[in-house]
């Protein structure tokens, strides 16, 4: 877990007793947040803030598939892949979660799924017990658990059509025309935070595929590849929706 010295972080540091911020600053270097970073000092559970900021380094696991679900996250800042590893050894990235998001709320006591750090992440921790009385306090809050919740479900639906019933080239437009809408301001250019080993097991193509069908998006005009890291310009975004459609 990397040094929370943002300025978000600082913020909502401030606003707490010199030995509460501590155990938060303790608790962001600890490997694993599968309990509360209040455990050590139980007294302290009923004064911590309503959302826990939190930053992730580079691979991080922010949570693992089987542990308790006491917490859920939003997104504050950088990408999370949320995956499942298969008997034989495969991944299955089941979604990216990008600023805003939320995710972690599960129906049951565990955690259906396994997320982790793509890059540098900063999220905010809400205790699930809690949700009944956030959403009944914060309308607002109440309201964007509603907005996430029903994005999840349909990028959940997506993909689900996505992985069952389009071939690679559909699968990358859909992809794309989504990164898209997420990442980019302009829907223009994209910073793509993920690799194309992530691409392929969220995709359920091969890295192979994934490149090739990039090349050729390329060549045809669809995209241009920027030699600025992972981005890439959707130039043709009508031809990308057909493929979509």
């Amino acid at each position: 877990m990397v040094d929370l010295g943002s300025e978000g972080y600082q913020a909502g540091i401030s606003s707490l007793s010199e030995d509460t911020a501590m155990q938060i600053r303790t608790a962001a270097h600890a490997t694993r947040f599968p309990t509360s970073p209040f455990a050590s000092r139980p007294d302290k559970a009923e004064k911590a803030p309503a959302g826990i900021p939190m930053a992730f380094g580079p691979g991080e696991e922010l949570f693992g598939e089987g542990d308790e679900a006491d917490f859920f996250y939003q997104v504050a800042s950088g990408a999370i892949r949320s995956y499942k590893l298969l008997s034989d050894g495969r991944r299955q990235i089941d979604a990216f979660h990008l600023p805003g998001d939320i995710l972690g709320i599960e129906a049951g006591e565990e955690h259906r799924f396994s997320a982790e750090a793509i890059g540098n992440v900063t999220v905010v921790a809400y205790r699930r017990s809690r949700l009944g009385t956030l959403i009944q306090d914060d309308p607002a809050f109440r309201d964007r658990i509603m907005t996430a919740t029903l994005r999840s479900l349909e990028r959940a639906y997506d993909h689900m059509l996505l992985l069952g019933r389009k071939g690679a080239q559909e699968k990358m437009a859909t992809f794309l025309l989504d990164m898209g809408q997420r990442l980019s301001k302009d829907d223009e250019t994209l910073e793509l935070p993920m690799t194309r080993a992530d691409i392929a097991d969220h995709l359920g193509l091969t890295i192979e595929t994934v490149s090739r069908t990039l090349s050729h998006f390329a060549r045809s005009g669809l995209i241009r590849l920027l030699p600025a890291g992972r981005s890439i310009g959707l130039c043709n975004k009508l031809a990308l929706r057909k493929l979509d459609a």
